[in-house]
């Protein structure tokens, strides 16, 4: 693993450990709840933590961009990008359910190379980059094979972020698998990643929802891409299908096309 890896690392790592003490300091506390222009919720611990975590990037590495979910984005166009999204699962966050995660990303010319899923609640980090195999609590993990579709346990976050053909696809999908699990947000692709979970397929997410999951499935020996079977970067679509293995994937792209 290069040197410049190596410290991008250990900046995701400090971002994840920074934003902690900012989303736990108000979880569970009857926190105030605002409502985007977009209808999604947010609170005061989401500003928080995308704003120390921003801090310490300027300081750390003042000519990479960031592209935040709370704070927009500044030097986009840079070869280096943060991608950070402090609280994925802000509806679990705010009814209490621990499985809401920070996720952190590093994308190179828009790929990204470092991933950090920080579920701070449940107290599990999984960590991924290129020459990194991916970690969880510090300790290797792997994703599992599964024999057939119709033995995989799917996973998404709600069946409401599928709508006209993305919904009739992911039905079919659902169909083909032997179970679907709803919620979980981030913390499903820590499953995968650890070889609890087969497939996750998700539609309607925004870059700062995905780009954190890539490296750590990836470097978990899992295979992420969008729909199309294409390598997802900062332009992607929003619709993402995470596999344990490459045969599970591919077999679960034919019902999404079908």
């Amino acid at each position: 693993m290069s040197t410049d890896i190596q410290s991008f690392v250990k900046l995701a790592e400090r971002l994840a450990d920074a934003a902690r003490p900012e989303i736990m300091s108000r979880y569970r506390t009857g926190i105030a709840v605002d409502a985007k222009s977009d209808a999604s919720p947010v609170t005061e611990a989401d500003r928080s933590a995308e704003r120390v975590m921003r801090a310490l990037i300027s300081e750390t590495y003042p000519e990479h961009g960031i592209l935040g979910e709370e704070y927009g984005s500044e030097n986009v166009d840079a070869e280096y990008v943060w991608v950070l999204d402090p609280i994925d699962g802000t509806n679990s966050f705010v009814t209490g359910k621990p499985l809401f995660g920070t996720l952190i990303a590093l994308c190179q010319n828009g790929v990204p190379i470092v991933g950090v899923i920080d579920a701070h609640a449940a107290g599990e980090r999984w960590v991924g980059a290129p020459g990194h195999p991916t970690t969880h609590n510090g300790k290797p993990v792997s994703t599992r094979v599964c024999a057939s579709l119709d033995q995989s346990w799917l996973y998404t976050t709600t069946p409401d972020m599928f709508e006209a053909d993305n919904k009739s696809a992911f039905e079919r999908l659902s169909n083909a698998a032997w179970r679907t699990v709803y919620g979980g947000d981030c913390y499903a692709y820590g499953l995968l990643s650890s070889g609890f979970v087969d497939l996750v397929c998700e539609a309607s997410l925004g870059t700062y929802d995905y780009c954190a999951l890539v490296p750590v499935v990836e470097g978990a020996g899992g295979i992420m891409t969008d729909w199309s079977g294409a390598s997802l970067n900062l332009d992607s679509d929003g619709r993402v299908l995470a596999a344990g293995d490459k045969t599970l994937h591919e077999a679960a792209l034919k019902n999404l096309v079908t």
